[in-house]
């Protein structure tokens, strides 16, 4: 379930946690009646219905800009049931939380409680070896060295190669289980670093976790609260909130499943529902849940300059390319923030997968684009699913069609997934 030999296949802009077997496509429900359905004729419902074609569950998106904003649906809700798919309907964000997380830190830094370039012993004395040489902004931007113990095999989680491991893991209920910052640190700083910091770049869940943590020594309150005062509350995100130990998803929303191998041939495979989870692991990195309309508020807010002054905005958005394997990729990373190059020109954000759920969420300035997916299958529908979360945002941007936006996927890079069913190369 490591995925890692996805690497090579598709430079994954996209992380997503696989499920299985096609979903049939259906519209979405009568309160969404203004919402794009399957079958319309907008080429942006059919690049969302290569979701579903490529056995995802299902996708809803939103695509917001001057002329206002389009909805649109593919697939189900809720296999059991069939219930329709809602695009007001929350979900799990994953690593889209980080942009939530560096905004915070770069406040902070913007009133003097925080500097971008303090070392993390001043902040976190001992906790972190050689804390004294690693700087908040590289944490920030994922260049600290520090080992991921999210996504890394002999980390906080079981041996996600190993089908065995996998559903023993899920039966005795490890995904229910809470994960405190303190072991997910631990769990790191007990492995070497990947490389001296600042001399590479090494996507980490760690990092943000300690973000976390140096947010609550400076302010006294918690991550949560502080993102909750800062950004939330401020710009009426009323369906975004961070569940803390709670393992449900409150108010509407859509199952996520986990395709499970429960024995050797091709068919010996099961579609888990994970809906009911323990995201304590994602912490200030990954564990935020949310709705499209209020990701897509929060980018525009971000970057039209509302949460930031300009010279930390600007910082933010200074991303370095990203190499994979050595090769350059279509993405880069700034401090929380990504950019993809896309056939029509950059456009900036984050991705983000957890158990269940994938993410995107980016924005070219003018037009900002949610996208929230369902995913289930074997690793040739993981792939298919990638490239067609990449080809809605070709569309959805760029006005091209899906097969456009899985050639550029397969220069990005950056994987969403932080934890089970990680996926690499990793940026969400």
């Amino acid at each position: 379930m490591a995925r890692r030999t996805v690497v090579s296949a598709v430079s994954a802009l996209v992380g997503a946690v696989c499920l299985a077997l096609a979903a049939p496509v259906v519209p979405a429900g009568a309160a969404e009646a203004a919402d794009a359905r399957p079958g319309t004729g907008d080429p942006r419902a059919a690049a969302l219905r290569a979701l579903t074609d490529a056995g995802a569950v299902g996708a809803i998106a939103e695509v917001r800009d001057g002329n206002g904003a389009w909805r649109g649906a593919s697939g189900v809700s809720d296999l059991a049931t069939g219930a329709p798919l809602r695009t007001d309907g929350r979900f799990r964000v994953g690593s889209v939380t980080k942009t939530f997380t560096a905004t915070t830190v770069l406040q902070l830094v913007g009133e003097g409680w925080i500097g971008l370039d303090d070392p993390v012993e001043r902040y976190l004395p001992g906790l972190v070896p050689n804390g004294g040489h690693i700087t908040v902004r590289q944490l920030l931007s994922h260049r600290s060295g520090l080992w991921d113990s999210t996504n890394e095999k002999g980390g906080v989680f079981p041996d996600w190669t190993d089908p065995a491991d996998i559903r023993n893991w899920l039966d005795q209920g490890g995904l229910t289980r809470h994960i405190t910052p303190a072991q997910v640190v631990a769990s790191s700083v007990a492995h070497a670093p990947g490389f001296p910091p600042g001399t590479g770049y090494g996507y980490s869940n760690v990092n943000y976790t300690l973000l976390g943590m140096i947010i609550e020594k400076v302010t006294g309150h918690g991550y949560a609260q502080e993102i909750t005062a800062r950004i939330l509350r401020p710009l009426g995100l009323t369906g975004t909130y961070f569940p803390g130990t709670a393992t449900g998803i409150r108010g509407p929303h859509a199952h996520g499943y986990w395709t499970v191998v429960e024995g050797p041939d091709p068919e010996d495979r099961s579609d888990r529902d994970v809906t009911v989870a323990s995201v304590t692991w994602a912490n200030s990195a990954g564990e935020l849940i949310s709705t499209l309309g209020d990701l897509n508020r929060f980018d525009k807010a971000l970057l039209g300059g509302r949460l930031l002054p300009p010279a930390l905005l600007k910082e933010m958005a200074a991303t370095v390319p990203i190499e994979v394997e050595g090769q350059p990729t279509a993405l880069g990373y700034g401090l929380g923030l990504a950019s993809w190059q896309l056939s029509c020109g950059p456009v900036y954000g984050h991705n983000g997968s957890v158990p269940g759920y994938s993410t995107q969420l980016w924005t070219s300035g003018d037009r900002q684009v949610s996208l929230s997916v369902t995913p289930r299958g074997d690793e040739a529908q993981f792939v298919a699913q990638m490239q067609a979360e990449a080809g809605f945002l070709e569309q959805a941007f760029c006005g091209t069609g899906p097969a456009a936006g899985a050639a550029g996927a397969a220069g990005a890079t950056g994987s969403a997934a932080q934890g089970p069913s990680a996926v690499v190369p990793k940026l969400g």
